[in-house]
């Protein structure tokens, strides 16, 4: 009777949960600047063609920041999208900076975040879904610098390994193809960057290779990738090789590294942890749940079921594995003391599930270790097996414990996505970590002093509307929500940690400063501040979403933008909004940032 309860339940809209819909985001392409990628260095620099409308013009100018004769030249200017001197020099002054010395490449490669994708070739869905070679120039065009091939014997064609999610409906593309698209965006991008005036400075790619061949093809996989990336490979240690010590990122230089995987005894048979049944993050659609938990489970019983291609990994593959060898560790030897991996391998890696890790934090002594451990050696955070539909787990918790990797599904600009533009915003996909969490520091971010944020909220210009709206302001009632995300939030950020703007309603009282016209509903005016406290660390990050206001439906969402609170610059500061693809907008948002100590 519950079950049958439940179905009637989900036909309901009033009881429909639409706890994850903040949450989701639009299907990336190569416009998108999602993994902070280069064209996010430049985003800040463009910012003359923003839209400004004359309600945030008024209120620059109440806040003496415009002068009454910038406004009125502006207004009698027969080109609409030109700007004042006076106000082009506020619109180039960017929200947030990225301060050079967090991308400076003299540490060790274990000492930096990389901005990093999971299940790079897959488009969409993890079990449904199309493989394709581009989704490789997609995710590295776009910032990511770590990407994954899952590797698999060619059953018609021995010679060519194929690339797919194993024991799926996945569709596959051949190993040579994704190399050669590697190739030809380690070429372009080594062709930008001789260009005086660009932005763009190449930096190591890593390569997530998860072998499911068998000997003949490792054999395979080493020959394509030596004959496709040539000398972009890193195939042997560099002459300055340390065995207790990691190579430096300016040593890689713009090489290709890749992950092999290293077996040691009595290590956990399965690495996609297809065994946590937890299904928070499945889809709320009642019917459309049903059949993604069928699926997986349809997916973990051929796993059971199908023999390992193997536990051996040829010695040519595992030579090429210079500075990673990928682990998953049979007990806590590796952080607990004395912190040495038991049967480690030289430059060992560790590979764990975000469950697995989760484990783990949630008993507070074991973090301090955990970030000491990677302090001197690499991590990769990977999604649980029940993100199928290409939810995403929260990184921040992962950066915290100082995981260099958190591997993210790259297929949507959601909100996973939006706070790793904000970690990896104006770099070239490498961030230094904070201190703390560097050798020598106290591992623990938290600094003990309570702080306030106040978020003043003076409006927007310009938002992107859909069709139907357009053609119906009636129905556009924007307002602002912004969620605090911080490092103590061990899976999703507490809904306390949201808060929100009055909805913006056309010839309301904000109208007032704009004269005698109102502004439109495209150009909402809130003149609001928004407060947090939180405890001080370097891992704080604010998501900003201007949504609709809608009767008896989910709020639709019209432009995110996401900060990195270490980065954000004081004074008022316009904030270019980005679209639910992650691609850039003309919206602006206009806001100060004020963080005082308590």
């Amino acid at each position: 009777m519950a079950s049958l309860t439940g179905k009637f339940a989900s036909l309901n809209p009033f009881t429909r949960s639409h706890k994850h819909d903040d949450d989701k985001g639009d299907e990336i392409d190569e416009a998108t600047i999602g993994g902070g990628g280069y064209s996010a260095r430049a985003a800040d620099v463009t910012k003359h063609n923003l839209a400004v409308s004359r309600a945030l013009k008024s209120f620059l100018v109440d806040q003496d920041l415009l002068g009454a004769h910038d406004v009125q030249d502006e207004d009698e200017d027969e080109d609409a999208d030109a700007h004042s001197p006076a106000l082009l020099r506020l619109l180039e002054q960017p929200h947030a900076i990225l301060p050079a010395a967090l991308t400076d490449r003299s540490f060790r490669l274990t000492e930096y975040f990389i901005s990093s994708s999971h299940n790079t070739y897959l488009k969409a869905h993890q079990l449904f879904g199309h493989s394709a070679a581009d989704a490789y120039a997609v995710a590295l065009s776009t910032g990511s610098r770590c990407v994954e091939i899952d590797a698999w014997d060619n059953d018609d064609n021995a010679e060519e390994p194929k690339v797919t999610h194993g024991y799926t409906l996945v569709s596959n593309v051949s190993l040579r193809a994704v190399c050669e698209t590697i190739r030809e965006v380690i070429d372009k991008e080594a062709a930008a960057a001789l260009d005086e005036t660009s932005t763009v400075h190449p930096s190591p790619i890593v390569v997530s290779l998860e072998n499911h061949c068998g000997a003949h093809g490792q054999l395979r996989i080493v020959e394509i990738m030596t004959e496709v990336l040539g000398h972009r490979l890193l195939a042997e240690p560099l002459p300055s090789d340390d065995p207790d010590e990691h190579v430096t990122l300016a040593e890689l230089g713009a090489k290709v590294v890749v992950m092999v995987e290293h077996h040691i005894p009595g290590e956990p048979e399965d690495s996609d942890s297809s065994d946590d049944s937890d299904s928070s993050d499945s889809s709320d659609d009642e019917a459309e749940k049903e059949s993604e938990l069928k699926a997986h489970e349809e997916y973990k019983q051929k796993k059971k079921t199908a023999a390992a291609a193997t536990s051996t990994i040829v010695p040519e593959l595992a030579a090429i594995g210079v500075y990673a060898q990928s682990v998953k560790p049979s007990n806590n030897s590796w952080f607990e003391p004395p912190g040495e991996l038991t049967d480690r391998p030289h430059h060992h890696l560790i590979n764990v599930s975000e469950s697995g890790l989760a484990a783990h934090l949630a008993e507070p002594a074991n973090s301090a270790a955990i970030a000491r451990h990677n302090a001197r050696h690499l991590m990769r955070v990977f999604p649980k097996g029940t993100r199928i539909s290409s939810r995403n787990l929260n990184p921040v918790p992962f950066w915290a414990a100082g995981a260099q990797v958190a591997a993210l599904n790259w297929q949507r600009f959601d909100a996973t996505m939006q706070l790793n533009e904000a970690l990896f915003h104006g770099s070239d996909g490498y961030v230094l970590k904070p201190a703390a969490l560097r050798s020598g520091g106290s591992y623990n971010l938290n600094t003990g002093q309570k702080v306030r944020l106040r978020l003043h909220v003076a409006g927007a210009a310009g938002i992107p509307l859909s069709a139907g709206l357009s053609s119906d302001l009636d129905k556009v009632r924007p307002y602002l929500t912004c969620s605090l995300v911080h490092s103590d939030d061990l899976g999703t950020p507490p809904a306390e940690r949201k808060r929100k703007t009055n909805v913006y309603k056309q010839g309301g009282l904000k109208g007032l400063l704009t004269g005698d016209k109102e502004s439109p509903p495209t150009d909402p005016l809130w003149d609001e501040v928004l407060e947090w406290e939180y405890e001080d660390n370097e891992l704080v990050f604010l998501r900003l979403l201007v949504k609709n206001d809608e009767s008896w439906s989910t709020n639709s969402k019209f432009a995110v933008a996401a900060v990195r609170l270490a980065y954000v610059q004081p004074g008022w500061r316009f904030i270019r909004m980005l679209d639910l693809k992650g691609r850039e907008t003309t919206c602006s948002l206009l806001v100060k940032f004020e963080v005082e100590k308590i």
